[in-house]
């Protein structure tokens, strides 16, 4: 394990060093906060408590969606394009001979970069967001407490998710087409695009029952208060049984890609 925690550290490190890209970032988010918010302000305004929200919860959702944003790669930008690189390549070989678990390896790394996202590029949008607007934070530290383990749990649903993408370079070599699904599931199933509970009849119930709903929804409606004693249990029974299904199907994914790996050249 000390491996492990030394891989995610120097993940976190990685990305550190671009602090240029990460004030960049911040600004992107802010600025994509603003607009997005107003946009809400509009529609709640016509639509009062539209999804179970009022306005101040539906914009707390507006920036708590922008905090996780990067750090739950919702839009990409994480270690799968890497990882399909190196399939391409050949260079996954190497990996291979390594005396490590590539899954862990890889979620070492990702959870890695995950924390220093949500340092860098989570909190800034967030307290401006609080500045500038009423959002419905909770006073209660076990309710943050309740919110954190939501996240953890969400970011390893995100990695779960990217590393079963990431694995179908194996046979598809060029991951940029299902890389591009991937990323516009994840922002209309996650809540990013619009809260899922606001999503009528059946879609909606489809919707809070796919698992990117593990990733926002969920992180969100446990800050919102939205969920509490059993409620909140079976909201984390939700996202662990999702990271756990999906884990163990990127295992057994990984198993079958690499049962016998053809190197060009080699």
């Amino acid at each position: 394990m000390r491996l492990y925690a030394a891989v995610a550290v120097s993940g976190f490190r990685r990305y550190a060093t671009y602090r240029v890209a990460t004030a960049a970032g911040v600004f992107t988010n802010t600025v994509f906060g603003l607009i997005i918010a107003y946009t809400y302000i509009a529609l709640w305004d016509q639509r009062p408590h539209l999804g179970g929200y009022d306005r101040d919860q539906a914009l707390t959702f507006v920036w708590l969606g922008q905090s996780l944003l990067t750090a739950a790669a919702l839009m990409g930008g994480s270690f799968q394009e890497e990882m399909q690189e190196r399939i391409r390549t050949g260079d996954i070989a190497v990996d291979l001979y390594r005396p490590v678990d590539l899954q862990l390896w890889w979620l070492a790394g990702d959870l890695g970069r995950a924390a220093f996202h949500l340092l860098g590029r989570g909190l800034l949008p967030m307290a401006f967001g609080a500045l500038c607007f009423e959002l419905a934070l909770p006073a209660s530290p076990l309710t943050w407490l309740s919110f954190l383990c939501a996240v953890a749990l969400g970011l390893l649903v995100s990695f779960a998710l990217r590393y079963l993408v990431a694995l179908s370079a194996f046979w598809l070599l060029d991951g940029a087409g299902l890389n591009l699904v991937s990323t516009v599931l994840s922002v209309f199933f996650s809540g990013m695009a619009l809260p899922l509970n606001v999503f009528p009849g059946p879609l909606g119930t489809v919707a809070e029952a796919l698992p990117w709903a593990a990733i926002l929804q969920v992180p969100a409606d446990v800050l919102l208060g939205e969920r509490h004693g059993p409620a909140l249990a079976g909201a984390f029974a939700f996202q662990a049984g999702w990271a756990l299904a999906l884990l163990a199907a990127g295992r057994a994914l990984q198993a079958v890609a690499t049962r016998k790996v053809v190197v060009q050249g080699g």
